[in-house]
């Protein structure tokens, strides 16, 4: 065999080694995303299961704030069917509204010294605000994921290999402003 047979070989070689390597690691970030939309979801299911728990706590006290209380359910379920159908950009919308709820509800609650002062409320209080932080963490590492991901399969070369592989965008949990902006306490009590 000629020496150019040899460098022909292995070039190819080379280009298949590279190519190979490509593919394993944008499986990495597809496996990346996926994992980090579980650890989101196991929060998720377990706030689903704490949040009526506080909500019959709230009911024996507050049973004027009955819409506050309703909205939180129907938000509820509101995230419960996106994170079913693992409907990213539902979850984001339904997760605003259960956050502002439930930022309502903690606030509705300064006023009920009985409620406050509940074992069973506190405790609920405290572990829903927990699962609060954790999923912002988790959505955090989520999002990072989803970047490294996407920012793969468009460059060069990778995005030969993703698009002949039919590696998809992901998409970014994302919450609306109105999560951020601070509850309006006034409005709350109707002054």
């Amino acid at each position: 065999m000629e020496i150019s047979t040899f460098i022909t070989l292995g070039a190819v070689a080379g280009v298949l080694v590279y190519a190979v390597a490509i593919y394993n690691h944008l499986v990495t970030l597809k496996h990346a995303v996926a994992k980090s939309w579980a650890n989101i979801d196991v929060l998720l299911k377990q706030r689903h299961d704490e949040l009526p728990k506080l909500v019959e706590v709230c009911k024996q006290y507050m049973g004027y704030e009955k819409d506050t209380l309703e909205r939180i359910i129907k938000a509820r379920s509101a995230v419960a069917s996106a994170r079913e159908n693992t409907d990213i950009a539902a979850l984001g919308a339904a997760e605003t509204q259960l956050r502002i709820g439930l930022g309502n509800l903690f606030a509705l609650a300064e006023s009920y010294p009985d409620l406050k002062a509940d074992q069973t409320f506190q405790h609920l209080q405290s572990r829903i605000s927990g699962l609060e932080e954790s999923i912002a963490d988790r959505r955090e590492f989520y999002n990072e994921a989803v970047n490294l991901n996407n920012v793969r399969i468009e460059q060069f070369p990778d995005v030969i290999i993703a698009r002949f592989f039919n590696f998809k965008e992901a998409e970014l949990l994302e919450f609306s402003e109105a999560e951020k902006a601070d509850v309006d306490i006034k409005q709350l009590f109707g002054q």
